[in-house]
């Protein structure tokens, strides 16, 4: 990218942190930047072009070594530091983490396919954590993806939860449900 697309790409990510995906206008964003409007279309052909090219490039940085984390673990204690890059995205920067997950958005990754072709950045790590249990028999023999969604998915619920203000406990005490709830799961599903 250019400077004026990075300066571009840095204020509409800053708006998106701080305030939400909604706030992110191609007026706003020019405004931050310091340039003018007519410029940002010049480096985003639209707001959905910019967001799409600032989030996948943060959630690239976010979870460029997810993959690896882990890798030398047992599979509980790899799904374990996993969880923990996980809500340290989900809790750390919740807008971004609504926009990805929650708001409807035509170009949202869509379940299964996407995900069985490791689309998600944040679920392939995890997906590839399930599929190497599976085959070294520390799982019930089911289907992968499957697994990996019914691990995944009550930690999300409980972020949700979270964000909206239903949870009436700090983030340590927080932290230690969505492990408890990630052990009962995995406990459900070990052979």
């Amino acid at each position: 990218m250019t400077e004026t697309a990075d300066r571009i790409a840095a204020a509409a990510l800053a708006i998106l942190l701080a305030e939400g995906a909604q706030a992110v206008t191609m007026r706003r964003v020019a405004a931050d930047a310091g340039v003018t409007a007519m410029a940002t279309y010049r480096h985003f052909p639209n707001r959905e072009a910019l967001l799409r090219s600032v989030v996948d490039a943060a959630v690239a940085e976010m979870t460029g070594d997810w993959r690896e984390r882990g890798r030398d673990l047992d599979f509980a204690a790899r799904v374990d530091v996993l969880a923990d890059a996980f809500l340290d995205f989900a809790l750390g920067r919740p807008n971004l983490y609504r926009y990805l997950v929650t708001d409807h958005r035509s170009d949202a990754l869509r379940f299964p396919d996407d995900f069985r072709a490791g689309g998600s950045p944040a679920f392939a790590p995890a997906f590839a954590a399930v599929e190497q249990a599976l085959k070294d028999g520390v799982l019930l023999d089911d289907d992968p993806l499957e697994v990996t969604l019914a691990l995944t998915t009550p930690v999300m619920g409980l972020v949700q939860l979270h964000l909206g203000g239903r949870m009436n406990m700090s983030e340590q005490d927080f932290r230690a449900l969505c492990k408890r709830t990630t052990g009962r799961v995995l406990n459900g599903l070990r052979t």
